[in-house]
């Protein structure tokens, strides 16, 4: 047996060394899923299987890297190269742009992120003079999403009564009238959307049967990790791809299907064993990630759900520390437990902050987290909010050079052409936008041929139309022998793009400078670390798909120690030493949007599950009492979730409330006393309530205390009568005067215009260079005398 076997157990031999015809492996979170599908593979190429012969299937970009240098390490560098291993997605736009001229693209075709689809459909809205506040781009951009998701092409649309009539009763009759406007105006610019990389292929496999015989002898064995998050379009490709051989691996957890709302069909792993003959089912039950309390507690947690496959996880790891469940009286004071409880463990156990991961239902629910972690000064990374590639700095250079090998990106150009400002206004850019439809050519090609149009134009906007066709055709003719790095750097400094950043000098324009700068230092990476693949280049066109197939967490993102905060569906396949999950409230999490049926609901009961078996040693569960939701706050119960668990693995923490109540009303107008329900009439018989003793007290002439709770004082804190004479004295110290020029953490340097006030009323007006002129109480003000 091969050396590298003797590392995996018996239940992960089984499915690495079954060789041949269609299997599923059913594996529990943290048991060892990436490590059979890597030695499978390594196994199947030491059983001579060619690697071109063998297609891999991921989740994301950074697990098909990570499964690539595992494999590398056993059967060599070379040989890992020449197997197709990827998303979907990028597998699939390789393919694509081998076969594009048979659906009537470029080869280099676009790839349409979000914002360029909801960008041209929004424009499409205007051209359509309809209602942006009902037909809203991004609702649409939805909507058309999951009619691709489904196979629902245009035509099929037009076909199906029932879903015309739902557009209408949701007051968006003319939905399908954008969708085509839509299909074609991307099909005019050689774009495909990141749905279309999936609808082509089904329409290149079932259109064209030489093309499906092709991958078909290409592709003798397939393996799809993560097979519960497959949809319908992604699943039909996997069934076309392996029918003539059948050796068909899946591998995926049914209690892990968390994309429903992107398609994701969990019924691809239910029904796997009747889509083929003689499945060899196995099952990977031990969990090798979590102690046995997060284990059984999220076991406890899913065997709720009535629709799933028969397993039992279990761990032969320590039994842990109970999961802590911790009560917030707000969101605020859940962000500062949080923060507290970073601190306090990373300090006992001398850890670091990328041992601890924040996990919630929905983004929104950050902004507490990071304010109690700011005033504690650890440092945090959003995963999923504004990526890199979507600033708009990178997005400008990005459209140059999608521009350059493609010229019929419309939107890339509408976003460029006069930026740097060159005299092209926006009515020009309308006028052109009409012709290029009624032409049915693309803009540029317009531009190109503006002398031969009729459209009424002077002669200097003429020119510089001509100007700009010149350079882009002059940049494309560089493109030919320039890496991505080298146009790039050329491109951004013969437009005139530098210059144009230079003139910001706000802390934002410095930022934007530091992002392109980063943009160009990450091509000359791209550049090098393509020399080492077979067949590439280090071109725009590579470096273009890779961008645009990129998702926020395959991107590096260096040795930087950070807390990780992130929404559980990001934090699907990660995994933390620490994990809190927050937020956990009725209507929250459980989502409101998803309790309308069982499944809905089973669904964020597989969430949870999700979240919980991201802990490695620690889980904390917290909630708040009361959250601020739109501006207000509301009141908020416990999920139900939290009671869903056995409380074996709990330790429920009540925490001490620091608050001092004192009643707003005097007790006196209430009376003195309180008569029991079972006699008003016998004065003999009347009882005192023990609430009111504070009542009684005041009656007998002693003095009147406020309630109190129970309150934990911090041994550090001052008298407060103390603590104002002796904190904060070193600007008197330093006998701060009108002139002086100071330093603030968050405004900078500034110089002291005026101070007013006495005693600890004290106030400095100050100029700042960044803030402005701010007026600041010195008591509080941390500021530093530099002159």
């Amino acid at each position: 047996m091969e050396k590298y076997l003797s590392q995996l157990n018996e239940a992960q031999l089984a499915p690495t060394l079954q060789k041949d015809g269609p299997m599923i492996v059913i594996a529990g979170a943290g048991s060892g899923k990436t490590r059979v599908l890597t030695y499978r593979i390594a196994y199947l190429m030491h059983q001579g299987v060619d690697p071109f012969n063998i297609l891999s299937l991921t989740f994301t970009n950074k697990a098909a890297r990570e499964m690539k240098e595992r494999i590398a390490t056993i059967v060599g560098q070379s040989e890992a190269k020449n197997l197709w291993m990827g998303t979907f997605h990028s597998v699939f736009a390789k393919i694509l742009r081998t076969e594009a001229d048979r659906l009537g693209y470029p080869s280099n075709f676009t790839i349409y992120d979000s914002q360029d689809s909801d960008r041209l459909i929004g424009a499409i809205i205007k051209e359509m003079g309809l209602d942006k506040d009902i037909y809203k781009a991004k609702q649409i951009r939805s909507r058309i999403s999951s009619y691709k998701n489904s196979l629902i092409t245009v035509r099929a649309y037009f076909q199906n009564p029932e879903l015309i009539e739902a557009d209408t009763m949701a007051r968006r009759p003319r939905l399908g009238d954008i969708y085509k406007e839509y299909v074609e105006r991307c099909f005019k610019a050689g774009a495909m959307d990141f749905d279309d990389l999936l609808l082509k292929t089904n329409e290149l496999l079932t259109r064209f049967p030489e093309v499906l015989m092709k991958y078909q002898n290409r592709f003798k064995y397939i393996l799809v990790d993560e097979y519960q998050d497959t949809n319908h379009s992604q699943y039909l490709i996997v069934r076309a791809l392996s029918d003539k051989f059948q050796n068909i691996c899946v591998v995926g957890d049914d209690a892990q299907s968390i994309y429903a709302f992107r398609g994701a069909n969990i019924n691809n792993i239910l029904n796997f064993q009747k889509d083929y003959d003689d499945v060899k089912l196995f099952r990977l039950e031990q969990n090798y990630r979590s102690t046995k309390n997060i284990v059984n507690a999220a076991n406890s947690i899913i065997d709720k759900n009535e629709t799933k496959l028969d397993k039992v996880v279990w761990t032969a790891n320590n039994e842990g520390g109970k999961i802590i469940v911790n009560r917030s009286l707000t969101d605020s004071d859940e962000g500062r437990y949080v923060a507290s409880t970073i601190w306090e463990t990373k300090m006992q156990n001398q850890l670091k902050n990328s041992d601890f991961a924040v996990l919630y239902r929905t983004n929104a629910q950050s902004r507490s987290i990071e304010d109690g972690l700011r005033k504690r000064d650890i440092p945090y990374r959003i995963y999923g909010g504004v990526s890199f590639y979507q600033r708009k700095e990178i997005k400008d250079v990005l459209s140059y050079l999608r521009l350059i090998i493609n010229p019929a990106d419309e939107e890339a150009l509408k976003r460029i052409i006069n930026f740097p400002p060159r005299g092209i206004g926006n009515t020009t850019i309308d006028k052109l936008v009409v012709a290029a439809n009624s032409y049915k050519r693309s803009i540029f090609e317009v531009m190109k041929n503006i002398d031969k149009t009729e459209i009424r134009l002077n002669a200097g906007t003429r020119t510089k139309l001509l100007d700009f066709v010149t350079m882009i055709e002059s940049y494309q003719v560089l493109n030919e022998t320039a890496d991505v790095f080298e146009l790039a750097e050329y491109v951004t400094r013969k437009t005139g793009l530098i210059q144009e950043f230079k003139k910001d000098t706000t802390p934002e324009g410095v930022t934007r400078m530091e992002n392109i700068e980063e943009l160009l230092n990450g091509m000359k990476d791209f550049v090098e670390g393509q020399k080492e693949i077979a067949d590439t280049t280090g071109s725009l066109a590579e470096f273009l798909e890779d961008v645009a197939l990129a998702t926020d967490l395959d991107a590096d993102k260096g040795d930087a120690d950070h807390v990780a905060l992130m929404t559980i569906h990001l934090a699907k396949g990660l995994e933390f030493p620490h994990v809190f999950i927050v937020g956990l409230e009725e209507d929250l999490f459980p989502s409101a949007m998803s309790m309308g049926t069982r499944s809905e609901l089973e669904e964020e009961r597989r969430l949870f599950y999700v979240a919980l078996t991201r802990a490695e040693k620690q889980a904390y569960l917290t909630y708040a009492l009361s959250r601020y939701r739109w501006g207000k706050l509301v009141d908020s119960e416990p999920s139900r979730f939290i009671g869903e668990i056995d409380e074996a693995y709990l330790d429920i923490v009540t925490p001490m409330e620091e608050r001092r109540f004192n009643p707003m009303l005097d007790a006196d107008i209430f009376g003195d006393v309180m008569p029991s329900r079972t006699s008003t009439t016998d004065p003999n018989k009347i009882r005192f309530k023990p609430a009111k003793q504070a009542v009684l007290k005041k009656s007998m002439g002693e003095k009147k205390e406020p309630v109190k709770f129970q309150v934990t004082t911090p041994k550090n804190l001052k008298p407060v009568s103390k603590a104002n004479d002796t904190e904060n004295t070193n600007l008197f110290d330093n006998k701060l005067a009108v002139g002086n020029i100071v330093k603030h953490l968050r405004f900078g340097s500034g110089e002291v215009l005026s101070i007013e006030g006495v005693g600890a009323d004290v106030k400095a007006e100050i100029k700042f260079q960044h803030g402005g002129v701010k007026k600041l109480l010195l008591r509080f003000a941390k500021l530093e005398v530099i002159g």
